[in-house]
This record gives C-alpha cells, sequence and structure tokens, in this order.
C-alpha cells in the first residue's frame, strides 16, 4: 500500500537530531517566549525574506490575529477565495468582518484576480488570498489591484512555504504573510504551530503584544489579546526542520516532474505557469468521476486525499452567513484528488502510481 502521507516516515531521517532538541528543551527549564522562539522567529524571518516574525500557537490563529491587528472597522468586507479551506473564511468571521466570496481559476485552484472588480464594494477594505496547494496567487495582479483601491492584503500562506511568484516569496506582496505549521505542511510542527512575517514594525509590534495577552511586558496589557504563544518545543523542532525546508521542496518538485512526465494527457492535472515557483504542498488533480477513481485507486494499492470534499457555502456552519451560486468551487470541490507527494515518498512509489493510472478502466477514462 502507498499511503498518502506517512509522518513517521517523513520525520524519521531527522530523529536523532528532534530527539536532541526535545532533551535540550525539556532540561532549559524554560519553556514559553525563550530562546528557541525567538532563535526560530529571526531564522524564519530570514527564510521568508521579512523583517519581522511573530510566531503564534496555529495557523489560524496567525490569520486572525493579522486580520485584527489591521484595525479595521466592524463588519468591513473582504474579499477571499471561494474555495479555500475554510480556517480563511473562519479568521474573516473570528475577526469580526464579512467575508465576501470570489470565484478561483479552475486551472490553479486560486483566486481569480480578474473577478475581484465585480466583489468591490464601498465596504471592501481587504483582500485575504490563499495560495493553495504550494501555488503563489497571481499576486502582481492582486497587489496592484488593492493599491489602486485602497485595500489591505492578507496572504494565506499556510501551504505556499518557499513559493515565489515573479521571484517573490508569498508572504511579502501584502502586510502580512500568515503559515502554518501543522505537522503535515512542507515545513510542519510536531504539533499545532504558526507564524506570521511582516515587514510593517508598527504592525509587528501590535502583533507581539496581540499574541500575549495584550502584554508584552508582565502584567502591563496595551491591547486586548488572546493567549497563542508558541512554545518552546515546537520551535525547537522547527529550527531543525527549517534547515532541510528547501531539500524538502526540490524532492517534492521532482516527484511532481515524475506526475507531469507520465500522467496521462487527459487527465486534468495543476498548472505551471514560468512566474511561478510552485512547491506542491499538494498534487490536486481534477476527474469527474472523482470517487469512482479513489475507491479504484485505494483497490490497486493506493491512497489519496481530497482538498476538500465540501465548498466552504455549502457547510452547516456557513449557511446563513455565505450565500450566492460558486459553481467553478462547487466543480472544484467535487473533482479535486490529492495524489501521494510527501517528503517519504520515493520516486519509484511515484512512478507506481503513474504506471497504475496510465492502465486505468476505460469507463473511467471516458468519463475525463
Amino acid at each position: 500500500m502507498i499511503e498518502y502521507e506517512s509522518l513517521a516516515q517523513a520525520n524519521r531521517a531527522l530523529m536523532e537530531e528532534l530527539e536532541a532538541v526535545a532533551s535540550r528543551v525539556i532540561r532549559s527549564g524554560w519553556y514559553i517566549l525563550g530562546n528557541e522562539v525567538s532563535s526560530f522567529e529571526a531564522e524564519f524571518a530570514a527564510f521568508a525574506e521579512s523583517k519581522h516574525c511573530i510566531s503564534v500557537a496555529n495557523g489560524l490563529d496567525a490569520l486572525i490575529l493579522s486580520i485584527e491587528a489591521l484595525d479595521l472597522p466592524k463588519g468591513s468586507e473582504i474579499m477571499v477565495a471561494s474555495n479555500t479551506y475554510i480556517a480563511t473564511i473562519l479568521a474573516i468571521l473570528r475577526a469580526g468582518h464579512k467575508p465576501v466570496l470570489v470565484e478561483p481559476e479552475r486551472e490553479t485552484f486560486n483566486i481569480d484576480p480578474e473577478r475581484l472588480p465585480a466583489a468591490l464594494t464601498r465596504h471592501t477594505q481587504a483582500i485575504c488570498v490563499t495560495h493553495l496547494f504550494g501555488k503563489a496567487c497571481r499576486m502582481t495582479e492582486i497587489a496592484a489591484f488593492a493599491s489602486e483601491h485602497g485595500l489591505k492584503v492578507i496572504e494565506d500562506c499556510a501551504q505556499s512555504h518557499g513559493a515565489r511568484y515573479d521571484d517573490k516569496l508569498t508572504g511579502t506582496f501584502g502586510i502580512a504573510g500568515c503559515f502554518s505549521f501543522y505537522p503535515t505542511k512542507n515545513l510542519g510542527a510536531l504539533g499545532d504551530a504558526g507564524a506570521i512575517v511582516t515587514d510593517d514594525e508598527d504592525f509587528a509590534d501590535r502583533l507581539r503584544h496581540m499574541r500575549n495577552y495584550g502584554s508584552k511586558k508582565k502584567y502591563e496589557n496595551v491591547y486586548i489579546g488572546v493567549n497563542s504563544r508558541l512554545d518552546e518545543m515546537q520551535a525547537a523542532f522547527l529550527r531543525v526542520k527549517l534547515r532541510y525546508l528547501d531539500q524538502v521542496t526540490e524532492h517534492k518538485r521532482a516527484l511532481a516532474d515524475i506526475y507531469f512526465d507520465n500522467l496521462p494527457k487527459w487527465l486534468a492535472q495543476p498548472l505551471r505557469r514560468p512566474a511561478e515557483y510552485d512547491v506542491f504542498h499538494i498534487f490536486g488533480i481534477r476527474h469527474p468521476a472523482r470517487d469512482e477513481l479513489r475507491r479504484w485507486l485505494l483497490d490497486n494499492g493506493v491512497k489519496t486525499e481530497i482538498h476538500y470534499p465540501i465548498a466552504p457555502h455549502r457547510q452547516k456552519a456557513m449557511q446563513g452567513i455565505l450565500s450566492g451560486d460558486y459553481p467553478i468551487a462547487d466543480e472544484l470541490h467535487a473533482t479535486e484528488l490529492s495524489l501521494p507527494i510527501s517528503a517519504g515518498h520515493s520516486r519509484d512509489e511515484i512512478e507506481r502510481v503513474c504506471n497504475l493510472l496510465a492502465a486505468l478502466p476505460e469507463n473511467l477514462k471516458l468519463a475525463a
């Protein structure tokens, strides 16, 4: 069986280093906002080509705190992709604002810049883009539109560590880039973890207060904050794994090349553009008979995933909140299938997946 992902396998090569830093943190006696956190923040800021990194407890908190730190009028409208992972929409709602859904490009799954003008109203204050699957959104066009209309840009980079557009890193186009280090990410902790990068010093200072009860100095509270701090243990693990992130990215890009070179051409595959450097957190294909294809692959020894089976506007929790019809989002959520592409996969395993798809039964071929 080819697993979709095995975290144990992916982390096995780093086990000695991870165990060593775990021991170091335990023996230090300092577990919150210590040297491991400050060192990781400096190292990740350098990686992200940003002046500041503010670590937090998880990726959702990174989004919520960044949107709150914009200090927008309550109830402001924030544009967001209609097919984004639900966290991006939850962050807008938790910050007290209104998500306005904008349809994506079918070929990339990312928000379509050409649809932004139609969604603009006098209440629009910001755009929250999600770089889905490790592919950067068309940020040059999005940033130009935002600048023209005085909108803030928040980037959800939970799946795009190291991805670029026009040779510029995701997370550096707007006022804030929000990262998740959930264990399955290209840079994954061994638990929940997140961070925000920014070049804006005042914004960074506000975030450092907000993540820690609104305080930077003990018992002095400047803002109404929360408790969202990256702990020393996860910071230590991330410092180890950050050193190997470029290696992980190149491995996943090499696996993606195998897919591109060997998958049958009738199968809808990710779109590659010269201006984009994809990091392939997810390799998502599309097939009209997605569920049947998934069952056939499983029966033949390949596990897959779906990102994501239910569109945000179809979620029970969003009824009465998200209104309107979003046929492109519906189509993508009904047809997307994620093939194995992790740090723990070998080239041979990916070639086996390709060979299997090349031998797809005729009825599934015809469905495509």
